[in-house]
């Protein structure tokens, strides 16, 4: 009976692709492996070091889990208190809370492109936008990473032939630290009236002066109506939101099955983003400090990048074949350090890389012995 999945598992270990689950515990910017050895963690998305802090400054909550669904008895006052932070952070009028990020994604783009609708869509995108473009019933069209030029032909030989047309692209690209044009896609929307769909789950707590992301730092907030947020990487949480017109937020409360059907977010998790975005000041101080940390390990290595990318806390460090980019992970994690080697599917063939993530908790100590230890890669 499972005579298929054997033979898939073993082509990936003939490919040394193979994936596991290793139980490991998380002590700030370290990991503790099964055998009791301590990493530095340069794997986390926990890019500001939030998640101690929002952890020892969130209030003590009565119960843990929501209980049920936001629509039966799962949103509380506190999940309410929250959506509104969001879109006053945001600077929309709405917000919607959702228990991932994954499931903001998916299910917000499934739910607004609607059959008779046309969805452009970057190729790089993070698979939860992906798999939202194939759970809708609208066309897609997939253009090459951030090519705006295809963009472009695609709206003026299709826009015509549809009801409504979506450009859906993440704003920071979460294996390369690429930045989206959106100030060109948002020129071109304009043109063709199209909607953008940006996923910010990089660039919050990142980008622009107030930290709200990618967005923010093109100045082009008020020109992108729907933005998709993460509460688990610099905001040092779980969960993910929407924000958006309240017309919108109503129609995903009626419409969006992962939201409708899916408990709603922990009250611990709650807390958790409240403190974090409670505090606007230390987000931007930390914010600070891991874009600086970010911009010295790119010119320690020579890496040259566009201003805006600079300070992206994702830095790859292109490898090539899987088993080299395992065997230099491996290396590193001999030396002390947690570095993933990210293999196909999650980039193209022939692409596998080293992916740093760095947090304002790292000391220069850290990021001095990843630098040493880099150069025989």
């Amino acid at each position: 009976m499972w005579d298929d999945f054997d033979q898939a598992l073993a082509e990936l270990r003939r490919r040394g692709r193979m994936r596991q689950l290793h139980p490991r515990r998380l002590d700030g910017v370290h990991l503790v492996d099964e055998a009791g050895r301590r990493l530095i963690n340069f794997g986390s998305n926990d890019y500001l070091g939030l998640a101690s802090f929002a952890a020892s400054n969130s209030m003590h909550v009565d119960s843990v889990g929501a209980q049920a669904s936001g629509l039966v008895c799962g949103w509380t006052d506190r999940h309410q208190l929250l959506a509104e932070a969001i879109a006053r952070f945001e600077q929309t009028e709405s917000a919607v809370v959702f228990p991932t990020g994954f499931a903001a994604c998916s299910g917000t783009v499934s739910a607004v492109c609607r059959q008779g609708d046309l969805i452009l869509s970057d190729e790089l995108n993070h698979a939860s936008l992906i798999d939202g473009c194939r759970l809708s019933k609208a066309l897609r069209h997939v253009y090459p990473h951030r090519d705006v030029d295809a963009v472009a032909r695609l709206l003026a030989e299709h826009r015509s032939a549809y009801r409504r047309v979506w450009i859906v692209t993440d704003s920071v690209f979460s294996m390369d630290g690429h930045v989206a044009p959106l100030g060109e896609l948002c020129e071109l929307a304009a043109g063709y009236d199209a909607t953008l769909i940006v996923d910010e789950a990089h660039g919050t707590g990142i980008l622009g002066d107030q930290v709200s992301g990618a967005c923010e730092a093109w100045g082009v907030k008020d020109r992108v109506p729907i933005r998709i947020g993460t509460l688990s990487k610099a905001l040092g949480g779980q969960g993910g939101f929407v924000a958006c017109p309240r017309v919108v937020a109503d129609y995903l409360v009626n419409h969006c099955r992962p939201l409708i059907y899916s408990t709603a977010l922990s009250l611990p998790a709650v807390e958790s983003a409240l403190a974090a975005l409670a505090h606007p000041e230390e987000m931007r101080r930390r914010r600070d400090r891991v874009c600086a940390l970010a911009r010295n390990v790119r010119a320690q290595l020579g890496l040259d990048c566009p201003a805006i990318e600079s300070g992206i806390p994702i830095v790859p460090i292109p490898i090539g074949t899987d088993a080299d980019a395992v065997a230099a992970s491996q290396r590193l994690y001999e030396l002390g350090m947690f570095v993933p080697a990210i293999r196909p599917p999650t980039v193209p063939e022939g692409q596998a890389r080293l992916r740093l993530s760095l947090s304002a908790d790292h000391s220069d100590e850290m990021v001095r012995r990843l630098i040493e230890g880099l150069p025989s890669f």
